[in-house]
C-alpha cells in the first residue's frame, strides 16, 4: 500500500518552501498579496513556517507525533491545521493504534471537512475495525461507505495541490488515492458478506493501482464466495511476481492452498 507515500504527495509536494513564504514586518503589501493568490494553506509568522516545517522533515511516527502537537498547540489558527492531524492519524495508525487514529481523522475532517484524505482514511478505519457483533456495526459501515463514496468523488474533482507538480504525477497520485478508496469498499463489503461486491471493488482498486495486496483481497473474496478456480488463477499471477513482498507471497500461498483444497473436498462430496 501507498498510504504514506500519498500523504507525502499531498501534504509535503504541495511545496513548503512554496507555501510557507516567510512573513517579515516588512512584507510590502503586493508581497502579501501574492501571498494570498498562492493556492494551499499560508503561515502567518516565522516561527510558524519553522513550525511546519518540522512536521514536514519528520522521519518517524513519534516525531511526526511530537511536530504535529508543538504546530496545533503553539499555533491554534494554523492553516495547516487539518493537515497536521492528518499526518498525526497517519502516525498511530502506523503505530498501530487504529483507536486514536481514528480520533484523529475524526479531528481533521472536524477541521477541514472538504480533506478527501482524512474522510477516505476515516472510512477505511471504520472498514476495517467494525466488528461483527459490534451493536452499531450497521451505522459505521454506512458511515464507511458514505466518507469512501465521498473521497472518490472529491477526488475526481480536486485540483493539483502545487502548480508546480508535473499532470502526469497528479494524475498517478489521484488513480492511488481512487483506488485506496475502493479497496476501503471491498473491506465495507467483506465486513457484509457480499463477496461479489468485493471482488468487483478489489479488481477497481487494482485496474487503478496495479498493488499485489490489492489482488491478495480480490483472492480472499473469491475464496469465500466458492470461486475457487478464479482465487487460485489471481494466486497465481501474484506469486509469479518476482519482486514481491515476502508477507504478500506467504499469504497468496495459504490462500491458493486454501481455495485449492476447499476445490479438492468439494469434488469429492
Amino acid at each position: 500500500m501507498k498510504r504514506l507515500i500519498l500523504t507525502g504527495i499531498l501534504v509535503l509536494a504541495t511545496g513548503f518552501s512554496g507555501l510557507i513564504a516567510k512573513k517579515k514586518d516588512s512584507d510590502t503589501s503586493q508581497q502579501a498579496a501574492q501571498q494570498q493568490q498562492t493556492p494551499g494553506p499560508h503561515v502567518k509568522s516565522q516561527a510558524e513556517a519553522e513550525a511546519v516545517q518540522a512536521l514536514g522533515r519528520a522521519t518517524d511516527p513519534d516525531a511526526t507525533i511530537a511536530a504535529a502537537e508543538n504546530l496545533l498547540s503553539k499555533f491554534a489558527d494554523t492553516e495547516f491545521k487539518d493537515l497536521a492531524l492528518l499526518m498525526e492519524a497517519r502516525a498511530y495508525q502506523t503505530k498501530g493504534d487504529s483507536a486514536k487514529a481514528q480520533i484523529f481523522a475524526e479531528r481533521c475532517i472536524d477541521a477541514n471537512p472538504k480533506n478527501y484524505q482524512g474522510t477516505m482514511m476515516l472510512g477505511e478505519l471504520l472498514a476495517a475495525h467494525t466488528g461483527e457483533h459490534d451493536f452499531d456495526r450497521d451505522e459505521k459501515l454506512q458511515k464507511a461507505e458514505k466518507y469512501l463514496n465521498d473521497s472518490i468523488v472529491a477526488v475526481g474533482t480536486a485540483t493539483k495541490p502545487n502548480p508546480a507538480l508535473p499532470d502526469a504525477e497528479w494524475d498517478n497520485a489521484k488513480k492511488q488515492m481512487v483506488a485506496e478508496a475502493h479497496n476501503g469498499l471491498g473491506l465495507v463489503a467483506l465486513d457484509r458478506k457480499n463477496y461479489d461486491a468485493a471482488m468487483k471493488e478489489f479488481e477497481t482498486a487494482f485496474t487503478n493501482d496495479p498493488q499485489p495486496a490489492y489482488q491478495v483481497r480480490m483472492a480472499s473474496a473469491e475464496v469465500s464466495a466458492g470461486k475457487f478456480d478464479d482465487a487460485i488463477a489471481v494466486c497465481d499471477k501474484i506469486m509469479a511476481q518476482q519482486q514481491l513482498a515476502p508477507q504478500i507471497r506467504q499469504v497468496a500461498q495459504a490462500l491458493r492452498s486454501q481455495a485449492l483444497s476447499k476445490k479438492n473436498a468439494g469434488a469429492k462430496q
